[in-house]
């Protein structure tokens, strides 16, 4: 098999990275682990649904029908392949899964726009029946048609959490409660640079007055504190409000997450160099300002390297594939390399204004009860990892994860790994970066055991 560009991720960095791709010539491959084209922010609901994308996508309506549109209009012109995983890394190129099918694609060189998942915080009860993620409350609205709850709370920081509990207002789930981590002094700290897309902010006031206006409790300054429940499901959320006092609100699901953490696990695979980053308070890939990697076949574009929002992926993958063309000699005009340097300006300062205005609550984390389970898949627990950062003197993550296993389930510590660093960073006394970050492995998903390897 010839070597091929291969761009993985059909959500808006993935979809322009792959046009500008086809306009200099190209036929790339184009992996999606979605059955259709999309990513997260604009996923698509299946092909028999009918709601109307204004319902679906809000105010973003508009960008999400080009975006759709655009990428059918590249069908006939890529090898689009979708419900495919790329799951490691071998010598002779990517292995990917569809079904039960493993192949290995050989490439000469990769434009990584894997995008990014929710940022997750535990809390006792958390592993009751009916706590979600931000991300799969929004995924089954869109492509399930479905509620996880007839009166959920959403519960966390960031904007996701408003623009999910407007999705579920607008579709006809009324949310219990929004409750954030988040000050309203953080948030006027943060306006500054968030004021370089007034528009965008405009749309989170709007959010927010809608829920208002709708009757629905949105809280500032919390402190969670537990989600109550019985086995068949959630009854509730304790918390504290912002002056301390304890409080209750009856529910029955809870949707959660504390911004996003960039999808990373592939371009560790690949031996990308990473760095923390003390905005996002992430390790990340580190890139040069077109997308360039420490590996001269990789490029990353979107949220799965820096946190800038859909606007800013859309641009960061044209750009990426410019980088690309540029490198293969393939003449890109100076024009569009400074245009797209410009207009993803103001989005790094704003994604910086929304990192100060709804900050990651490390300090929830240190203050875990030690039998909160951290790690689900393994039920490693905060006292666990706790124990493995003072009596066996655990100085780093990975040697928590060998000793006391955090990190080591099906999500290879998508869910669990940032928490649990900062659960051992407390204990140790030292900043997060000290304790590094857990090093990823293959399989990066999880395999049916009938695999078999295509001919």
């Amino acid at each position: 098999m010839a070597e091929s560009v291969i761009v993985i991720g059909a959500g808006p960095a993935g979809t322009r990275a792959a046009e500008r791709l086809v306009q200099a010539g190209l036929h790339p491959i184009v992996i999606d682990e979605n059955e259709r084209q999309g990513g997260q922010i604009y996923r698509r609901q299946p092909e028999n649904f009918s709601r109307p994308p204004e319902k679906l996508y809000g105010t973003e309506a508009t960008r999400a029908r080009a975006l759709h549109a655009d990428f059918e209009a590249l069908r006939p012109r890529i090898d689009y392949r979708p419900g495919t995983t790329v799951w490691g890394v071998a010598e002779e190129g990517l292995l990917a899964v569809r079904g039960s099918t493993v192949t290995t694609l050989p490439f000469s060189a990769i434009i990584i726009a894997s995008g990014a998942t929710d940022r997750i915080m535990p809390l006792p009860g958390w592993t009751i029946p009916g706590v979600y993620s931000l991300g799969a409350s929004q995924i089954a609205l869109k492509a399930q048609a479905c509620a996880i709850g007839g009166a959920p709370v959403f519960m966390g920081t960031g904007p996701l959490l408003y623009l999910v509990a407007w999705q579920y207002m607008r579709a006809g789930v009324k949310p219990a409660a929004v409750l954030d981590t988040s000050s309203l002094a953080t948030r006027l700290r943060g306006l500054r640079g968030m004021m370089s897309r007034a528009r965008v902010v405009a749309n989170g006031v709007r959010y927010m007055a809608d829920l208002v206006r709708a009757g629905v409790p949105l809280h500032a300054g919390i402190t969670p504190l537990r989600v109550e429940g019985r086995e068949d499901g959630v009854t509730g959320v304790a918390w504290q409000d912002a002056r301390g006092r304890l409080r209750r609100t009856a529910c029955d699901a809870v949707g959660t997450g504390y911004g996003l953490r960039a999808e990373t696990q592939l371009a560790d695979l690949l031996k990308c160099t990473f760095a923390f980053d003390p905005r996002f308070t992430q390790w990340r890939p580190q890139v040069d300002p077109d997308g360039r990697t420490s590996r001269p076949d990789v490029y990353l574009a979107g949220d799965g390297v820096l946190l800038r929002g859909a606007d800013a992926a859309e641009a960061a993958g044209r750009l990426a594939a410019c980088a690309l063309l540029q490198d293969r000699r393939i003449a890109v005009a100076p024009d569009e390399i400074v245009g797209l340097r410009k207009n993803l300006a103001p989005l790094d300062r704003f994604a910086g204004g929304l990192a100060e205005a709804f900050p990651w609550p490390a300090h929830l984390a240190a203050a875990l009860p030690d039998d909160t389970v951290v790690c689900r898949c393994e039920n490693v627990t905060a006292g666990d990892i706790r124990h493995a950062a003072t009596a066996l003197d655990s100085p780093e993550i990975n040697r928590a994860k060998a000793l006391m296993r955090p990190g080591m389930g099906r999500c290879q510590g998508r869910m669990c790994g940032l928490a649990a660093a900062e659960v051992l960073a407390a204990a140790r006394s030292v900043p997060v970066d000290k304790v590094g970050r857990i090093r990823s492995a293959a399989p990066l998903k999880p395999l049916p055991l009938d695999c078999r390897i295509a001919p």
